[in-house]
């Protein structure tokens, strides 16, 4: 019964479905007036012919002749009767069988299964959500985000502006919300004040309205937008937005990080108070060669390789790892430790037995002149091939045509280049670029910008050596912004986290916990009350209080909370 008041609700509410409502009203009326017409017609031509019926007769006959059923157990004698049957059964024909049945299933049937599919999408969340994630579009980098917050139990709804983007949804049982973007109507029957986030990733005039909307209503939730441009940051910042996603900007660091370069410095990429994080490369260094442990990294700079990248994974680093001209990897110390190891390895790299770096970039839209601001910053010699001369900014280091034709890659220095970046927006593209420059160059460091996740792999299947997801890489920092200090997520989906100590690991040694072995993850370090340690060996003992930080992939986090549940 609530059910069909809520159709009936929604179907009445429509101006559409309240006019199509009369005009059947006023069909029925007129069928009305027609058989009680064809039933006293009937009366004045029977007794014409001498024959007597009662009123009840005449209107049988008159529905059995409309409805061409036709039982031919009352019938007229005369030709002016024969007649009259005529008219009234091609009156029925066009009444009962064409007219009324598509009025009724156009204007009634169809509007009323509209309504009841516009009710299965709500626009209003029930009083007791709570806590709950609200995302304005369903793009490749939600999708990712959505992974996240499901693996985790977190409630999460989309919200989108019609009632068929809904209905799709709705379909593939997505938590999804119908309502206007700017109306802060609609953030109130989301429950705003009680929700833990707002994620706007779609067009900046959007983002803005939906920040405006939401400061309407709430001046404390978080919300989260992104921008593609330095006015839309502004102008966002007015609105009163929380965190900025500068995208492009995110990717640019990133890929000129993952550059190999005679400079070898490590670069920062995130941190626990005085614990943190640093990605760098070995090209150019003495460590080219040589296991982990023959490296002596850890005795020279007190830094730990907790993990070398793979073909886009993170694989735990063991004594034997061989590091390689092209090997890139996560150290785990201090930030006097960062700087003790940038400070050995810049004087040991015998830079003057190589070649200068020098990066060829691929695309020079944002992403690409991103990259190229970040490469400026590490002091590397970069050149943008681009084809739309309008995009070009620094035509001193910009070569103008299809990064495809032999005579550009040549003209770019594509033969000298230690480095080729791949940023343009489209997969296909990449992936095209990818195959044909690992033919031509086939032990240079090819790095590839990836928009959809489902294509990272095929990537490193053409010959990428690293492929960063802009989903995975935006969805990464979203998730940290609501985790908290609970949890840093890191480049690729790459956790640093903290738990209590479990009870099957009190007492035990970093070797005889297996911990590496058995989940993934590395243990950097030990939190004791007030006391933190971070220079581990394999032989610290782990005590039966306190938390442990821990470094791993999202997949390797979950097999740890699996296999030792605190």
């Amino acid at each position: 019964m609530k059910a069909l008041t809520s159709v009936l609700a929604t179907f009445l509410e429509s101006r559409t479905s309240r006019h199509n409502l009369l005009t059947l009203g006023k069909l029925l009326l007129i069928f009305a007036v027609l058989v009680a017409s064809f039933s006293v017609l009937f009366h004045v031509l029977m007794e014409h012919e001498g024959q007597h019926h009662t009123w009840i007769t005449g209107f049988y006959w008159t529905l059995t002749v409309m409805s061409t059923l036709g039982f031919g157990d009352i019938t007229f004698h005369t030709d002016t009767g024969r007649f009259f049957s005529l008219i009234v059964l091609g009156t029925g024909v066009v009444f009962l069988l064409v007219l009324l049945p598509f009025t009724f299933i156009e204007f009634f049937y169809t509007p009323w299964m509209k309504a009841q599919a516009t009710a299965r999408a709500p626009r209003e969340l029930p009083a007791e959500t709570e806590n709950h994630v609200i995302l304005t579009l369903h793009g490749p980098m939600t999708k990712i985000l959505v992974r996240m917050l499901e693996k985790h139990h977190h409630p999460y709804f989309i919200l989108v502006p019609t009632v068929a983007e809904a209905l799709e949804m709705h379909e593939r049982n997505i938590p999804v919300v119908v309502g206007d973007l700017s109306d802060p109507d609609t953030y109130r029957r989301l429950r705003i004040e009680q929700a833990a986030m707002v994620v706007t990733t779609r067009s900046d005039v959007i983002n803005t309205n939906v920040t405006f909307s939401v400061r309407e209503v709430s001046e404390s939730v978080l919300v989260i937008a992104s921008a593609r441009s330095s006015a839309a940051r502004d102008v966002l910042e007015l609105a009163g937005v929380s965190h900025i996603l500068s995208l492009e900007e995110m990717m640019g660091q990133a890929l000129s990080r993952r550059v190999v370069s005679n400079a070898a410095r490590a670069q920062i990429i995130g941190n626990r108070a005085e614990l943190v994080i640093a990605e760098t490369s070995a090209y150019g260094t003495t460590l080219v060669g040589q296991t982990v442990a023959e490296s002596g990294l850890r005795p020279k700079t007190g830094l730990t390789v907790v993990g070398i990248w793979d073909h886009g994974q993170l694989v735990p680093a063991e004594p034997t790892s061989l590091i390689e001209e092209h090997t890139v990897f996560i150290l785990a110390g201090t930030a006097p430790q960062v700087e003790t190891f940038n400070t050995t390895f810049a004087v040991e790299s015998p830079a003057a037995a190589k070649p200068a770096s020098r990066v060829v970039i691929v695309g020079g839209g944002r992403v690409g002149r991103a990259t190229a601001r970040a490469l400026d910053e590490r002091e590397i010699a970069w050149t943008i091939i681009e084809k739309d001369a309008t995009r070009v900014t620094h035509p001193e280091n910009t070569q103008v045509g299809d990064a495809s034709e032999f005579e550009v890659l040549v003209k770019a220095g594509m033969h000298e280049a230690s480095s080729i970046l791949i940023t343009t927006h489209d997969d296909d593209t990449n992936i095209f670029l990818t195959i044909f420059y690992r033919k031509l160059r086939p032990r240079t460091q090819i790095i590839s910008r990836c928009t959809h996740e489902g294509n990272v792999g095929r990537l490193h299947r053409a010959g990428a050596d690293l492929v960063l997801s802009y989903a995975s890489m935006s969805a990464n920092s979203i998730y940290n912004y609501l985790r908290g200090s609970e949890a840093l997520l890191l480049a690729e989906g790459v956790s640093l986290f903290s738990v209590p100590v479990p009870q099957a690991l009190h007492g035990r040694t970093l070797t005889e916990s297996q911990v590496p072995t058995l989940t993934g993850c590395s243990i950097l370090a030990i939190e004791s009350g007030d006391q933190r340690e971070l220079n581990l060996s394999p032989g610290t003992i782990i005590p039966p209080t306190g938390e442990l930080i821990l470094i791993g992939s999202l997949a390797a986090e979950e097999k740890f909370l699996n296999a030792f549940p605190s």
